[in-house]
């Protein structure tokens, strides 16, 4: 193999069955100059015993204990030696040919940050998938979307996505950064431990003036639910806390008081609907939520120092989704380009 130009790192924690199932097409990558380290998070199940006897060529970097996505890929990153940070979920399914078309965006545009390849589903494979779709955008609220996926509805992919232009924010289900982008913003956010990082990693990328994008000639397959499945109240938990301590470390302080305000009435009824159709356990993940997120404020670092950018799509997805009946990306208003 030649100079490492590419280093895909797969954390995982007791995924052994995922492993076996994704690992292997991963591996078989057709690209020159890539190495493939696995961040095992403590795992019992004899998950890098199997990779190590499997795929001898696979680093192994063994963490101590369970540090989560966040902490997982910013222990493993120093190991490697690529130009190019690939974070893949260990529940992902590669065609041979996923990563050149990447790395040929990369090499043709020296300020794109950022980007992800198309997220289909693994069972079904015309369709886009709810981490990422085809590159995602936040709401003026915070609320996250993609296009291809506007909260649970998911779009047939028919290529009506596939024109290139600018996202908000690439999955971490597949997320590409350049090396030195990655250094100067260090990384994600590791109190966040997982969910909502590479949203707040992509929003500090643009604070810096790079680009992100969805390369729509490459696509992957992502089963899903591999770390915690949807409808886990731990999940809710992570997602709502995480993104109001990712608005709280973005935003100007006035648009994040404002943001609160907001966010705490459409919360509430966010709550409310968890309750009144039967799911408790979920209304009381987004209560605890807030109190979560009031006590780790200080835990966060701002990233004052970097310049403000106003979110591209000024409107409620809210709104715009529940009751103006807008049900897919492309029936909403056009996005425009992130400003700086």
């Amino acid at each position: 193999m030649n100079d490492i130009r590419v280093s895909i790192i797969i954390v995982s924690w007791n995924a052994l069955d995922l492993l076996k199932r994704c690992l292997p097409s991963v591996v078989a990558t057709v690209f020159d100059g890539f190495e493939i380290i696995l961040a095992d998070n403590a795992s019992t199940d004899g998950s890098a015993e199997w990779v190590r006897n499997a795929f001898p060529n696979v680093e192994i970097v063994r963490h101590p204990e369970n540090w989560g996505f966040a902490k997982g890929n910013n222990a493993a990153v120093p190991h490697a030696k690529g130009d190019l940070i690939v974070l893949l979920n260990n529940d992902v399914e590669v065609p041979e040919n996923w990563l050149s078309p990447i790395v040929s965006r990369f090499e043709a545009h020296p300020d794109l940050g950022a980007a992800q390849p198309k997220l289909h589903q693994f069972d079904q494979r015309t369709h886009f998938e709810y981490s990422g779709a085809a590159g995602g955008f936040l709401d003026r609220w915070g609320y996250p979307f993609a296009r291809g996926r506007v909260f649970d509805v998911l779009e047939e992919d028919t290529g009506q996505y596939d024109p290139v232009r600018e996202i908000f924010w690439a999955s971490g289900t597949c997320l590409v950064v350049r090396r030195d982008i990655w250094n100067r913003l260090g990384g994600l956010e590791e109190a966040f431990f997982m969910h909502m990082e590479e949203i707040d990693l992509c929003w500090r990328i643009h604070r810096l003036g790079y680009r992100i994008e969805c390369v729509t000639e490459s696509e992957v397959y992502h089963i899903g639910g591999g770390s915690l499945p949807a409808g886990n109240p731990r999940k809710t938990y992570l997602n709502f806390r995480n993104n109001l301590l990712m608005l709280y470390r973005n935003l100007p302080r006035g648009a994040w008081w404002r943001t609160l305000l907001v966010r705490s009435m459409l919360d509430s009824l966010a709550a409310l609907r968890a309750l009144l159709g039967g799911n408790a356990r979920d209304a009381w993940a987004i209560v605890r939520a807030y109190r979560g997120a009031h006590r780790m404020k200080n835990e966060v670092a701002l990233g004052d120092d970097l310049p403000h950018i106003a979110l591209p799509y000024q409107r409620s997805i809210v709104v715009d989704h529940f009751l103006r009946g807008k049900k897919r990306y492309q029936d909403l208003p056009p996005i425009k380009s992130v400003q700086a």
